[in-house]
């Protein structure tokens, strides 16, 4: 039995806490989903089950995966697998009268915080009294925010050890995955649980690229030894999720800063000049698809199942996504992709649109209002035209009192509600969704054409079939969508929190902070010359990451090693690269 096998044995034999310590596809994931089996295996009471946690809807996914892989039906019955999120609101949606709160919960969706709030950070000025607000809304109205979830629920496991040990007997294995990104509260309540349930801890300590998060930091391994006192493995840079290509030498060279002058088998790169390159992304954009997947074609005969184009930021994302919408050459299709960014103003954009599809009975004043009240929400989440905000609501109130109002954007919602309120829906979500946005498109206001281009960044449809089938039951039961704002809602607030799966599939867009988690047949990597004032920088250097750039080596690594079978790096001529300096592709 090789070094590696004793490794992988000692922690299924481990009867006590376990932390298992490897870089990107060394076999962490599996390893834990075989302690959890076989701990089914050696006996579990009906109810209990293995609880494995982690913090991205991306990486609840791949293990769900991954378990069809480690275990049987029966024994996949007794897997827990949730995000942090998931498991916190189950704790707190049941217990939080404890803390004075209604018995009654709701959750208060991100995009609405940030409607509520104005888009305000832990930066800006209003930083505190919104806390204390949020509080408010806790206590009295039931309103949950995300943030909240993690200290409440450790609150509710430090003042209740009924409700502590209740949680450690229905799980006596809790698996911990990317432990190494574990804030305070999440940490808190691992470390309350410990006494009383068996921890694996599974950590990457080159891939901490939350370091930014409160609570968040690389003491957090640390703090896992001394509280835990756990068996240690080190799996090392055993890759099993590219074993065929040197795609993590290349992302550990990149991470250490250790050219070997030599092409990486599996990692190519095309160039272009930047001076210009707008009108050109679509051009370089499906070429590099074309590249890529012949890459992978000529190295597997495995089918293609997921893509990904990552870049620095949601601007950036936003520019490939126009870019891939755009026809191509001499009339091609566009390119059918989804686009992960910032979605607080796209996601209430979205409560717009399923507004116009609701049915409009009364004064159509009323209604007029209500877009406004709903679109000056959109706008208020940016943090950005305050001015604007207050006067949608300002009119907004002047109509809601019977005061007659012929500004354009009142003017254009009239015009668009009666349009779509006289010609009927057909009760087809994804073509009447259309219907609504080209109505707004077609205003001539630039409010609602905002709106239309937001609900083109969500892709609304493309984010599952919760959406449209909840629609369709709506349109089967009356006719028509009479709660398809309520419905909207309710199958955001499951993709995002309760469910913990995220399709994967198909071609993606997004930054690498949200690829961390995923892993993909193939990525392409784009880099961008980013102009400031003063000169051209790479924009795989972070601002203020001065060198070696140690941080904007581990985000990038992160970006490579979310490829299984290849990866394109997109690379300007110019300007240099300080990370790239010295490497060969």
């Amino acid at each position: 039995m090789d070094d590696a096998c004793v490794l992988r044995e000692s922690i299924l034999a481990c009867e006590g806490h376990a932390l298992v310590i490897g870089g990107p596809g060394s076999g962490k994931t599996t390893l834990a989903l075989r302690k959890a089996v076989k701990r089914i295996k050696q006996g579990m009471r009906p109810g209990q089950s293995a609880l494995f946690l982690s913090f991205s809807r991306a990486a609840v996914s791949r293990i769900l995966g991954a378990a069809t892989k480690e275990a049987n039906n029966e024994e996949q019955a007794q897997l827990s697998i949730q995000t942090f999120h998931s498991f916190f609101w189950d704790v707190i949606k049941c217990h939080a009268y404890l803390l004075g709160a209604p018995r009654k919960l709701s959750i208060l969706l991100p995009q609405d915080e940030k409607a509520l709030s104005g888009g305000l950070t832990d930066e800006d000025e209003g930083w505190q009294a919104w806390q204390q607000e949020r509080e408010r809304l806790f206590h009295e109205e039931g309103r949950v925010a995300f943030d909240l979830f993690a200290p409440n629920a450790t609150r509710l496991l430090t003042a209740s050890s009924h409700i502590l040990l209740s949680i450690a007997q229905r799980h006596p294995i809790i698996i911990v995955d990317e432990a190494q990104d574990t804030g305070q509260f999440p940490w808190r309540c691992i470390e309350l649980l410990a006494p009383h349930a068996q921890i694996i801890c599974l950590a990457d300590l080159e891939q901490q690229i939350f370091d930014y998060l409160p609570g968040v930091g690389p003491e957090r391994v640390q703090a896992i030894r001394a509280a835990l006192e756990p068996l240690e493995v080190d799996l090392g840079t055993q890759n099993h999720r590219s074993p065929d290509s040197e795609i993590l030498a290349f992302g550990n060279d990149i991470l250490n800063s250790t050219p070997r002058g030599a092409p990486y088998k599996g990692v190519s790169s095309i160039l272009y000049r930047p001076e210009n390159p707008t009108p050109n992304w679509n051009i370089l954009l499906r070429r590099s698809l074309k590249a890529l997947i012949q890459a992978i074609k000529d190295s597997s005969d495995q089918p293609i199942e997921a893509i990904a184009i990552l870049v620095a930021n949601n601007r950036s994302a936003l520019r490939i996504s126009n870019a891939l919408n755009a026809l191509g050459a001499e009339g091609g299709k566009q390119v059918r992709h989804k686009l992960l960014f910032d979605e607080a103003e796209a996601l209430l954009s979205a409560r717009v649109a399923a507004f116009l599809l609701e049915p409009k009975p009364g004064d159509i004043e009323q209604h007029v209002a209500t877009s406004m009240e709903l679109i000056a929400a959109a706008r208020r989440a940016t943090g950005q035209s305050r001015a604007a905000v207050a006067k949608l609501c300002e009119q907004a109130a002047k109509i809601r009192v019977g005061k007659s109002n012929k500004i354009n954007i009142a003017n254009a919602l009239r015009n668009a509600i009666l349009e779509l309120h006289l010609n009927d829906f057909s009760g087809d979500p994804a073509r009447d969704w259309l219907t609504v946005k080209g109505a707004l498109r077609n205003s001539g206001q630039a409010e609602l054409e905002r709106v239309a281009s937001q609900l083109d960044f969500l892709v609304a449809f493309q984010r599952g079939h919760r959406i449209s089938t909840g629609l369709s039951a709506e349109w089967l039961r009356d006719g028509a969508y009479t709660r398809a704002r309520a419905t909207l809602d309710q199958a955001l607030a499951q993709e995002q929190i309760l469910d913990g799966a995220e399709d994967q599939a198909g071609l993606q867009v997004m930054n690498f902070h949200k690829a961390k988690g995923k892993q993909f047949d193939g990525v392409i990597i784009v880099r961008e010359a980013r102009r400031t004032a003063d000169s051209v920088n790479s924009s795989f250097v972070w601002r203020g990451d001065e060198a070696p750039h140690l941080k904007s080596r581990r985000v990038l690594r992160v970006g490579i090693t979310r490829a299984r079978r290849h990866a394109l790096l997109l690379d300007p001529i110019w300007p240099t690269c300080p990370i790239l300096k010295g490497h060969k592709l």
